[in-house]
């Protein structure tokens, strides 16, 4: 049976991990071991930050919204109720982008609810 030598394999194993942490300050940049574990919380942070993302959004709405309907004398809280209670079934992301980019279309809307 021949030798097999296997440095090839981990060398492209290595320098595929260090690809994977370019940018990344100190140790994590150049050493193997703490360029593995960078990856793998990068990875997590990445996972759960995805998620977080999509309320960080409805929160910024929300904010728009807010600020769109003050000037007309409502707050949010009575709005988002009025329009249950007349039954608009418009979401927090189209309200936002009508009250950021019609803003007469908003403030009919705003007033055929209150």
């Amino acid at each position: 049976m021949a030798r097999v030598k296997r440095g090839t394999t981990s060398l492209k194993t290595r320098r595929n991990v260090l690809k994977r942490v370019k940018g990344y300050q100190f140790g994590r940049s150049k050493k193997e071991r703490q360029a593995r574990e960078a990856i793998a919380h990068a990875g997590n942070h990445a996972f759960a930050h995805r998620r977080k993302k999509k309320g960080d959004f409805r929160q910024l709405w929300t904010v728009k919204l807010n600020a769109a309907l003050r000037p007309l004398g409502i707050t949010y809280s009575r709005f988002i109720d009025a329009l249950n209670k007349k039954n608009v079934s418009l979401n927090r992301k189209v309200l936002s982008q009508i009250a950021h980019e019609q803003p007469e279309t908003f403030k009919r809307l705003v007033e055929t609810v209150k």
